[in-house]
């Protein structure tokens, strides 16, 4: 029962601001929740497909709901978990070994070998996601 009760969880996204990201905890993992700004969405869809593996914007996010950006929060190098709004490309900063992400989560420089991890997750409602 416990194994099944972690397997997936809902969160309200009426809790995060434009700008702001809210970290919740799935199967002991950080869960990056990201409601990212218009400049933000702009930026990240004119780069087209960046990262490792090279993905655009849109491959990252769910069709109606791109303002919002659900990713791991733990940096693909070693496990470490990034800064929010850091970095050389306004994503997130890996402090352990200089790993730099965009707004959508991709590896843009250092040494992680891939972007964010975008886990399985669904929209239950406009103001719900179900990840798991």
């Amino acid at each position: 029962a416990d194994t099944l009760a972690l397997a997936s969880i809902e969160f309200d996204l009426t809790k995060v601001q434009e700008g702001q990201q809210v970290v919740i905890k799935w199967q002991g993992k950080p869960v990056f929740v990201r409601y990212r700004t218009p400049a933000e969405l702009t930026k990240v869809i004119d780069e087209g497909a960046v990262g490792s593996p090279p993905q655009t914007d849109a491959e990252r996010t769910k069709a109606g709901h791109e303002k919002y950006l659900v990713v791991v929060g733990s940096c693909t190098h070693l496990g470490c978990v990034p800064t929010f709004n850091a970095g050389d490309y306004g994503g997130w900063f890996c402090p352990c070994h200089g790993s730099h992400y965009d707004a959508s989560g991709r590896i843009r420089k250092g040494p992680a070998p891939l972007n964010l991890i975008v886990p399985n997750y669904e929209y239950v409602s406009d103001t719900r996601v179900k990840i798991g």
